[in-house]
């Protein structure tokens, strides 16, 4: 009776299949994907179009000198008109701190600490925990365990990522309006108050001057000496850290012309 209805069943399925009949199901075609979707758009990235930036008024005028106004300079978009890369950046500058890093941090361990090595108490019968000698990191007086010894903490950083974080900072700091360029950076006399006054006059505070010059001017280098949340510092000397670190740059030629010399990227357009 039982193999009797599975035949029945079988039978009604059959029927039922062949009665449906088959049908074919065409899938839409795929979308065409051509290379310009997935490149990337270095016309966007990399504007040809020069970065344009206003000179502004140096330390010591001069009679003959044009106005700011009038002056124009016409940078390498490359070097400052970069993409910003955060990430870079904080590559950059972790590397910079680890070389600051003094790593004379130590301790002594067990072997080290002054004592003798006989063992305080037996092993067994008074009850108590069992200790070896006087210099065991559980007591008092004794070594350290696992604590700190002289290292080194400076890490590598490929060149070209330390080249790209330069172009990253300056041009984050041209799309901030916080880099400002000169014609020139010099001081007559090594008087400070002088110069005080007049950076106080300009409102660059907070800045840090860069010159390209092989050898900083003796006398600004004096005068700026002693004057506080200033500095002055050359071109090949500058890091990723000192540009984050400092609210504004204030550049002269050589120094933007050193930048643009060894920072410029080829971007492959056509023009």
């Amino acid at each position: 009776m039982l193999a009797c209805t599975r035949r029945n069943v079988a039978n009604v399925f059959n029927a039922a299949r062949r009665s449906m009949g088959t049908t074919t199901v065409t899938s839409p075609a795929p979308p065409s994907v051509t290379l310009a979707d997935v490149a990337p758009d270095f016309n966007t990235s990399f504007s040809q179009d020069p970065v344009y930036l206003e000179l502004a008024t140096p330390l010591i005028p001069k009679s003959n000198d044009v106005s700011p106004e009038q002056n124009v300079l016409a940078l390498d978009p490359t070097v400052f008109r970069h993409p910003i890369r955060r990430d870079i950046l904080h590559l950059c500058v972790t590397h910079h701190r680890d070389g600051l890093r003094q790593g004379t941090a130590s301790t002594k361990t067990r072997g080290e600490v002054r004592g003798s090595g006989i063992k305080i108490r037996p092993q067994k019968g008074s009850g108590k925990a069992r200790l070896g000698d006087g210099q065991s990191p559980m007591l008092r007086g004794g070594g350290i365990a696992f604590g700190p010894k002289p290292r080194d903490f400076s890490t590598k950083l490929p060149r070209k990522v330390i080249e790209m974080g330069m172009r990253v900072a300056l041009s984050a700091k041209v799309k901030e309006q916080k880099l400002a360029a000169v014609s020139r950076l010099g001081w007559p006399s090594g008087k400070t108050r002088h110069l005080s006054h007049r950076i106080d006059n300009l409102g660059w505070r907070k800045t840090l001057f860069v010159t390209g010059e092989e050898e900083i001017p003796a006398g600004l280098e004096r005068a700026m000496r002693n004057i506080p949340s200033v500095s002055l510092i050359s071109s090949d000397k500058l890091t990723v850290y000192d540009i984050v670190k400092w609210p504004r740059l204030v550049m002269d030629l050589k120094a933007l012309e050193y930048f643009e010399k060894t920072l410029c990227k080829q971007t492959g357009l056509v023009a």
